[in-house]
């Protein structure tokens, strides 16, 4: 069957070390692939990838994803080699860094990977229309059938990108949600968010990314989602880690509380692109922004369980719906 949801973003090779246990180096990431298993935890959904690839990815990873039901149609094979390296290390309390990485691996007492040699961070910030970067899709990427699809989601991207994106695909698809990238959250940036959100179904950023969009302004979480769903996006949703999330109704005014569900933390890479992926799952169903952000919830709680992004898909059989049932009982409306 044709994909019925779509995820644009960055494939990455993620190189992870963790407060306990061995690293683990040189595996399939990025946020498509956490979105897509976000997605799949609820059994009913073909997700579809618009990705790039250079010609030195394993080839085996791409295979695998299809063998779990993904469609590979939408991943572009670049003809050269591509520096999809990715970096992140976790503090015994699950604290995230991307820098130094030759200090993290010896602070570990682990020998540092010579396939990191040359690694440099991304940057923290980016001018506000910043051009792609060449590991970053394109429009041209979008498969023509890719458009009949219900859903669209946009993974976190440099913001001249998804405005690209955003504006072909407004109008043209009932659902679009983004993600915004940390690096172009910031001050500067909000006449371009204006026009990026209007029409967007759901903003999805997390509290220190929104947070830094209104740096100076105000520390009230609801002001800033009002002021968000001001550019025209019918919903925030803004995303608070082990505090769960807010979500924020921009045309009936209604806010609710969604306390995380209670989860033993293994790995939290890709935990809020999961929540992404679990989001349309569950609006899809009803268009019910309330269900979509409990089941991303779900979806988020399972991922950050197991190491890897199909962690969540690989949960016990009915664990998902237990807990789902489980957390409406601790909604609550404000």
């Amino acid at each position: 069957m044709p994909p019925s949801h779509i995820f644009i973003g960055r494939l990455t090779r993620d190189y992870t070390l963790f407060p306990l246990g061995q690293p683990r180096l040189d595996s399939a990431g990025g946020a498509p692939l956490h979105a897509s298993g976000g997605l799949a935890v609820w059994g009913d959904s073909s997700p579809g990838l618009v990705a790039r690839a250079g010609a030195d990815y394993p080839r085996e990873w791409l295979k695998d994803f299809a063998a779990r039901g993904f469609d590979t149609a939408g991943i572009r094979i670049l003809p050269d080699a591509l520096d999809q390296r990715n970096f992140l290390s976790y503090s015994e309390s699950f604290e995230l860094t991307r820098m130094n990485p030759v200090a993290q691996f010896s602070r570990l007492g682990f020998s540092f990977p010579k396939a990191l040699l040359g690694y440099h961070a991304q940057a923290e910030t980016l001018p506000a229309l910043a051009p792609p970067a060449k590991i970053s899709p394109a429009l041209a990427d979008i498969p023509a059938d890719y458009l009949n699809a219900g859903a669209f989601h946009i993974c976190p991207l440099e913001l001249s990108a998804q405005l690209q994106f955003a504006d072909t695909l407004r109008g043209v698809v009932r659902t679009l949600t983004l993600d915004p990238a940390s690096a172009s959250m910031s001050p500067l940036a909000l006449k371009e968010l204006r026009g990026l959100l209007n029409g967007v179904t759901a903003f999805l950023p997390s509290l220190e990314e929104i947070s830094a969009l209104y740096w100076g302004q105000t520390r009230d979480p609801w002001e800033m989602a009002a002021a968000v769903g001001a550019f025209g996006c019918e919903y925030v949703v803004i995303k608070c880690g082990p505090r769960g999330q807010l979500l924020y109704d921009a045309v009936s005014k209604r806010r609710w509380e969604i306390p995380a569900y209670p989860a033993r933390v293994v790995d939290p890479t890709g935990a809020g692109d999961a929540f992404c992926g679990g989001f349309l799952a569950g609006y899809q169903k009803d268009h019910d922004p309330l269900e979509g952000a409990l089941y991303g919830n779900i979806s988020a709680s399972l991922a950050i369980e197991s190491v890897g992004p199909f962690a969540a898909v690989e949960a016990m059989p009915g664990l998902a719906q237990a807990r789902l049932n489980a957390l409406r009982e601790m909604v609550r409306e404000i």
